[in-house]
């Protein structure tokens, strides 16, 4: 079994291909990543050095490049990780993510119609659902709840989610989509929240939270996720869409002072910006649909899965501290400064 993972040297991509690599000594696992700001290379350090393992800078908007790696590869699943994510960014720049998230999902389809395949899976996300009231606590998103987006990000996800479910209908190519609520854990980049939050605590300096930190986010571990993707691709029914959920939904102050806690810093370092533009209030996913298919239910409660994260960010500070020396300064620069 050959599997193409894109974005595979990004946050949650590369969860995964260690996640396929220790469960599946019998796969190939072929990367492809064109390493913008969020991938890292230093971050597969160790899928390097499995003879599984295979590497390709390439950017899956090259249709020549991406062809050829097909040709030479034969893989019989791609899972698509490769998307510009951060909301801020869409907001800034909206273009790079049609690009990549739209474009890019039509080029890796095309070799998959050229080459054939027996799965291709998209990894998407709950924000294509828009966003749920704070004061309907017993409202979640189902794979039934309209789309109805937010930003430029969530926009080129729902577009990119479409046209997956087209060729499947149009091509009968062989697809299904995961839509995911916020993962955290291992190798996030530290623009996101939980480890910009950790690193500036470390480095005692404030922590920026958008409007009151009223938002509720529906926290997933990133090892539970990659193991729903696993089932997903190797059980899952072709043409459907699976919510995966965490079932730990928090509000972002509550995450930022629980974080202060557990490293011993004084909430005096929380700042309170002005709020980003269209700010979804609260996201909650159900996921009875892929635990009733597949058997699958989130493992990581939040307080355990916070405590890994940490942990493994102090014993990890050389690979965030690298990143945020860099372009990721002048980024960040750019989005709190003056705010």
């Amino acid at each position: 079994m050959t599997i193409i993972v894109t974005g595979g040297a990004g946050f949650i991509g590369s969860n995964f291909v260690y996640h396929m690599l220790e469960k599946y000594s019998d796969y190939k696992i072929v990367c492809v990543d064109c390493l913008t700001y969020a991938g890292n290379l230093s971050t597969l350090e160790g899928a390097l050095e499995n003879p599984n393992f295979k590497f390709y800078k390439t950017n899956i908007c090259d249709r020549e490049e991406i062809y050829k790696i097909f040709e030479d590869e034969k893989p019989n699943i791609v899972v698509n990780f490769a998307a510009e994510s951060h909301v801020d960014r869409s907001i800034d720049n909206p273009e790079v993510f049609l690009k990549t998230n739209i474009l890019g999902t039509q080029v890796l389809m095309d070799a998959c119609r050229k080459y054939g395949i027996d799965r291709y899976h998209q990894v998407s996300t709950d924000e294509v659902y828009g966003d749920l009231p704070l004061d309907r606590p017993e409202l979640f998103f189902t794979e039934e709840t309209p789309i109805h987006t937010s930003s430029p990000y969530s926009s080129s996800k729902a577009g990119a989610d479409l046209l997956v479910l087209a060729y499947h209908r149009t091509y009968g190519l062989p697809v299904t989509i995961s839509r995911c609520s916020n993962n955290y854990g291992p190798y996030h980049f530290p623009e996101k929240l939980i480890p910009l939050m950790i690193a500036n605590a470390l480095n005692e300096k404030p922590l920026p939270v958008y409007g009151k930190g009223e938002n509720v986010r529906d926290w997933l571990y990133v090892k539970d996720h990659c193991k729903a993707i696993d089932l997903i691709i190797h059980k899952g029914r072709v043409g459907e869409v699976y919510n995966v959920g965490g079932h730990n939904e928090m509000a972002n102050i509550d995450i930022v002072k629980l974080i202060c806690q557990k490293l011993g810093k004084s909430e005096d370092l929380i700042t309170y910006v002005a709020d980003r533009k269209g700010h979804d209030m609260r996201y909650a996913i159900d996921p009875t649909k892929i635990h009733r298919e597949l058997g699958w239910l989130p493992e990581t409660k939040f307080k355990d899965g916070i405590d890994l994260t940490i942990k493994w960010y102090l014993e990890n500070r050389e690979w965030w501290e690298t990143i945020i020396s860099g372009e990721y300064q002048s980024y960040y620069d750019k989005m709190y400064k003056n705010r």
